[in-house]
């Protein structure tokens, strides 16, 4: 596919939180990633508000285990609450992705240089991402490096269908919708022998709107270029 990618993401644990789960001060961890979290990752590799990063699968290469911790929430107000979260464990994923150019930014459209920003995506990639990775929450660090989607042996192959019931799919803004709002996307996945192809963002029905918010402007004298980062890449040598 057309500016894609394809990687390795893992990691010692994961907590894809189940929203439903956080009313009580607990958390417990969806099975497998949410689109969100996956394309959270994909912008800690490389971002930039000309791009829209777009997860297509995902194949889940180890079997689902689950573990729970006491864990002290930080309570700025004062307080010793022991709360229950229930992290996956020894996750490994491979991910294809793509990325295409949003169009509800023209002012981004001086930086619509496909093939620079794909030369700096897989750099990027290439070093384990420009910025930290994280499995759904910040104390879960993860790692990325490239790979074949495909490639080498899944727990679940020939495992057949799982139904993974109804899951948030993700969160849409106002600078990738047009809309001022922030909504947030359901769906009911199927993995099959391993893999989740995800539907993209525009293909959700059910979808809610949950705070009115206005698009970020960002000021092209303080955005750097494709041209400007490659640039700046190829005499430095920092992705």
């Amino acid at each position: 596919m057309r500016n894609s990618i394809e990687f390795t993401l893992f990691g010692k644990y994961a907590l894809f939180t189940d929203p439903l789960t956080k009313l009580g001060g607990e958390k417990l961890s969806y099975q497998v990633p949410t689109y969100q979290a996956i394309k959270g990752v994909l912008e800690s590799i490389y971002w930039k508000p000309t791009l829209i990063m777009i997860v297509d699968e995902i194949r889940v290469m180890k079997a689902i285990r689950m573990e729970s911790k006491g864990i002290r929430p930080m309570e700025y107000g004062g307080g010793n609450t022991l709360a229950n979260y229930t992290y996956l464990k020894d996750v490994e994923y491979q991910v294809r992705a793509h990325f295409e150019f949003n169009l509800n930014r023209p002012d981004m459209a001086y930086d619509r240089n496909e093939h620079k920003h794909h030369n700096i995506l897989k750099r990027a990639l290439n070093v384990g991402g420009r910025r930290d990775i994280f499995l759904g929450s910040r104390e879960c660090q993860g790692y990325v490096e490239p790979c074949t989607f495909g490639e080498g042996e899944s727990f679940y192959d020939g495992y057949g269908d799982i139904h993974l019931g109804t899951m948030v799919h993700g969160l849409n803004y106002p600078d990738e919708t047009g809309r001022d709002q922030m909504e947030v996307r359901l769906w009911s996945p199927v993995m099959r022998n391993g893999i989740i192809e995800f539907i993209r963002p525009e293909q959700c029905t059910q979808v809610r709107a949950i705070a009115n918010m206005l698009p970020k402007r960002f000021d092209p004298a303080q955005v750097e270029s494709a041209d400007e980062l490659l640039a700046q890449l190829e005499v430095g040598g920092n992705p």
